[in-house]
């Protein structure tokens, strides 16, 4: 017999395959600053980040993602963040081209990875750090700017995919990506392809300006809106196939929002890793198309 609280269900949420490109952090360190969260006078430990990731890479294969990995090079400790190291889309690869010298180097290996493994590698022209800046949302692309990417970055990616892009303004340095401050819970959408009507996020209001929060509440209704003290533990740097979504176990109020619309949360601690500033997300880019038979949906499957 169904109670009052049973009665009135909450959204069924199916996961979905998905396939991700990531880098064990064996050069880990902090010895330089490009954003707040590194203090290179604050020691790091190497062994705690392979193994924290570890478990994130054993994790994904455990809920039956595949894992790549590409060969982290001496003397670039931030490689480990594979959410920059491109966009993804259709076997189309964008490559990133970084604002900080101290992370330039890494763009020559993503590229060669990319073409290795039978993606359409696009270079770019412009500032743009990949999945850090553009998220996947339905068909539409969410851009971050203010800190990292470029505005042009934004017109490049529309043509490089020949997708709408919504420009989205960081305004707290803190959250200097997109990914840090905004997530996509619905990977794969259009009942036709298992997923929802249209895909649903959650972000931290006050890390976008005024205008940026407008458009999100326009196209985002039903999004997660989460707290300041999640968002500054890096809750909303999480990855999600659509049901199960991988989140820093401090964010224990975005965990309750999340079971309350139905998807499932699985806490794994990065917090050796959140010394450089990147977290669950910062370490995941996602891989839509090559390297797999499966065919690619306009919602990005």
């Amino acid at each position: 017999m169904s109670t009052p609280e049973t009665a009135t269900a909450t959204p069924a949420r199916t996961a979905h395959h998905r396939r991700y490109l990531m880098c064990k952090p064996e050069h880990f360190t902090v010895n330089y600053s490009i954003n707040p969260w590194m203090e290179p006078a604050n020691p790091t430990d190497t062994a705690k980040a392979v193994a924290q990731w570890q478990k994130l890479h054993d994790l994904y294969l455990e809920l039956g993602h595949e894992v790549e990995l590409i060969e982290p090079l001496a003397g670039y400790p931030d490689m480990v963040y594979t959410a920059n190291g491109g966009f993804v889309i259709g076997g189309r690869a964008y490559v990133p081209s970084f604002y900080y010298a101290q992370r330039q180097g890494e763009s020559p290996a993503f590229a060669d990875w990319f073409r290795t493994h039978g993606f359409d590698t696009v270079m770019p022209k412009e500032i743009n750090e990949g999945e850090g800046d553009f998220l996947l949302a339905g068909s539409v692309i969410l851009a971050g700017t203010g800190f990292r990417s470029a505005g042009d970055s934004h017109r490049e990616v529309s043509e490089v995919f020949g997708r709408e892009v919504v420009t989205l303004t960081l305004v707290d340095p803190r959250f200097y990506h997109l990914d840090t401050a905004l997530t996509v819970l619905d990977p794969v959408v259009g009942e036709e392809n298992g997923g929802p009507e249209s895909a649903n996020i959650a972000y931290l209001p006050h890390a976008f300006d005024d205008a940026s929060r407008k458009v999100l509440e326009e196209r985002f209704p039903d999004a997660i809106l989460v707290s300041d003290e999640d968002g500054a533990v890096f809750g909303l740097n999480s990855a999600s196939d659509g049901y199960n979504v991988i989140i820093s176990p401090r964010a224990t109020g975005f965990e309750k929002q999340l079971r309350e619309r139905g998807y499932n949360p699985i806490m794994v601690d990065l917090s050796e890793l959140l010394l450089g500033g990147g977290g669950i997300k910062c370490c995941t880019l996602e891989l839509r198309g090559a390297l797999s038979e499966r065919s690619e949906t306009k919602g990005g499957a």
